[in-house]
């Protein structure tokens, strides 16, 4: 859901936030080759980011890992598949501006 809808969605404090580990893994690489600038070191960052805004680690678990050996290839991207297997496998929407995701029947808000 694009607009205040989803966006509501996101700040109302009775739903619960997961953040992948995928995701942090994705940025701390983007900071290490210096393709992502952070104000503070990764650590500290990320930290504070996920203290701040209450998210739940999702952690990479191997139901997660064994979808991907039969995911279609519409997204190339490592990351973003594993995304992808994590909601279908936990059943969970997924916040993106990418389309292509909508190719693997997960629920898409954005």
């Amino acid at each position: 859901m694009r607009g205040p809808w989803g966006r509501s969605l996101l700040t109302n404090p009775t739903n619960t936030l997961f953040f992948s580990a995928a995701s942090m893994w994705e940025i701390a690489i983007k900071v290490g080759i210096g393709k992502l600038i952070l104000a503070d070191p990764y650590d500290v960052f990320m930290n504070q980011a996920i203290s701040t805004t209450g998210l739940t680690i999702l952690p990479i678990e191997v139901r997660n890992a064994a979808v991907l050996t039969a995911l279609p290839r519409h997204h190339g991207d490592p990351f973003d598949r594993m995304l992808i297997a994590q909601a279908l496998v936990e059943t969970m929407p997924l916040v993106s501006a990418d389309a292509v995701f909508d190719a693997y029947g997960v629920t898409r808000l954005w």
